[in-house]
């Protein structure tokens, strides 16, 4: 179960998407959720994390990702002031 649950983080794969050397996804998903609820995931990766840089093998190199999602425009949380579109210049007039 846990190697099914960090192959799924390593990879960023859907729960669906687990190799069946694994077992069924469903089981694998519950077992996780039922970790991560009760805290026993993030303490065995604390103790985890400490272990490895205590001993030196951890690299603290951090990676960003630069992906742009972009939003549908009724996504915003702008108000209308009118039916149909909001008019760029009318944020202009209320910033004078």
């Amino acid at each position: 179960m846990v190697e099914g649950i960090i192959y799924r983080y390593r990879c960023g794969i859907a729960w669906r998407d687990l190799p069946e050397t694994f077992g069924k996804w469903q089981t694998v998903w519950t077992w996780h959720r039922r970790m991560a609820g009760d805290g026993t995931w993030d303490t065995a990766l604390a103790r985890l994390t400490a272990h490895a840089d205590a001993a030196g093998e951890l690299d603290w190199s951090l990676s960003v990702d630069s992906t742009i999602a972009r939003a549908h425009q009724h996504a915003t949380n702008i108000t209308r002031l009118k039916k149909g579109f909001v008019e760029l210049h009318e944020s202009g007039r209320r910033a004078a």
